[in-house]
């Protein structure tokens, strides 16, 4: 650990000690977690805490700690990582004391029945605020940005407030490197493990027997990409994930689906194309074509923008850094 150049002490109020244990974690986990995130020394004697290290990670360090102390009042055990998700969305795009992000962009929630997303950065709140907006959009990125998960809830909380009458979930089938061979059962069994990262965000922010209930129903329906051929598709959330594996043709005939009061969201990672014989990827293509078209958005996102555990960020950046390394030799 650096040497440290700056302290500050800061006392946590009311005093609360159900709160203090929630906010120091077991074992004082989530201040190791603070002080190993932003380099910072703590010590904590009852419910003041001296903070040392560089004046920035400091000061960074003692809003965190008052900002959780506030945030678990009245509310349930504080896990680690809602810890990690906060401190995530620190850098560079910190919230400032009026309430703003960087660029002027207010922090944006996505409220349903069951949960309530918060838009961690600048880039998730312009993603937020663009689907609100545009009728396509584009969120395209490194893998754990909250791309889909984000589209997911969008078109949750579109259903809820019945601005749409179903979600369509769309994926191209592509295998990654692996033979999978003959799947059994029918079209939904399929396609299921294909759509798991769509699941696994409709089950947390619907739970499981209603969003059976709803497939049952054909309000929530799972499309393969190819099946989307000739398809006119009204009053619908309509969701394309891993679109950086769809072909130029595949990408203009799902582009070119929606019908009246149609919402569509396209996620991808062109970093990630998984096509055969290295065909050009219609995520890329599109982006080309469609940049400035009137309703369209297109959301970048960056390796700064991931919110899942932090050797995530780490192995993305080792992987750009050695591809750098291979196109200059």
């Amino acid at each position: 650990m650096e040497t440290a150049h700056y302290s500050r002490v800061v006392t946590l109020s009311p005093e609360d000690n159900r709160r203090l244990q929630g906010l120091c974690g077991h074992c004082d986990e989530h201040i190791q977690l603070i002080e190993n995130r932003l380099s910072v020394r703590i010590r904590q004697r009852g419910y003041t805490f001296s903070v040392s290290g560089q004046p920035v990670a400091v000061d960074r360090a003692c809003r965190t700690l008052e900002n959780l102390y506030d945030e678990i009042a009245g509310q349930r055990k504080l896990a680690s990582r809602e810890v990690h998700l906060y401190l995530q969305a620190l850098p560079e795009r910190e919230v400032k004391s009026q309430g703003a992000l960087e660029g002027g962009i207010q922090p944006l929630e996505i409220r349903t029945r069951r949960s309530v997303v918060t838009a961690r950065g600048e880039n998730q709140v312009r993603y937020i605020q663009n689907m609100l907006q545009h009728d396509i959009n584009f969120g395209v990125g490194p893998a754990g940005t909250g791309k889909t998960w984000l589209a997911v809830a969008a078109a949750v909380q579109a259903l809820e407030m019945q601005r749409v009458e179903r979600i369509i979930l769309v994926r191209p089938i592509v295998e990654t490197g692996e033979k999978l061979g003959f799947l059994p059962g029918d079209i939904a069994q399929k396609v299921h493990p294909y759509l798991r990262p769509l699941y696994d965000g409709l089950y947390e922010m619907l739970g499981s027997d209603l969003v059976v209930q709803m497939m049952e129903r054909d309000i929530i329906e799972l499309a393969p990409l190819a099946f989307m051929r000739g398809r006119s598709l009204n009053d619908s959330f309509i969701i394309l994930d891993e679109g950086q594996n769809t072909t130029l043709e595949q990408m203009k005939m799902f582009l070119t689906r929606p019908g009246f009061n149609s919402k569509v969201v396209v996620t991808g990672d062109v970093t990630q194309i998984d096509l055969p014989n290295h065909r050009d990827s219609g995520l890329i293509h599109a982006m080309q074509v469609l940049e400035g078209v009137e309703g369209i958005s297109i959301t970048r996102f960056e390796r700064g923008d991931v919110v899942r555990h932090p050797i995530v960020a780490r192995v993305i950046e080792a992987y750009e850094r050695h591809a750098g390394v291979e196109m200059a030799t």
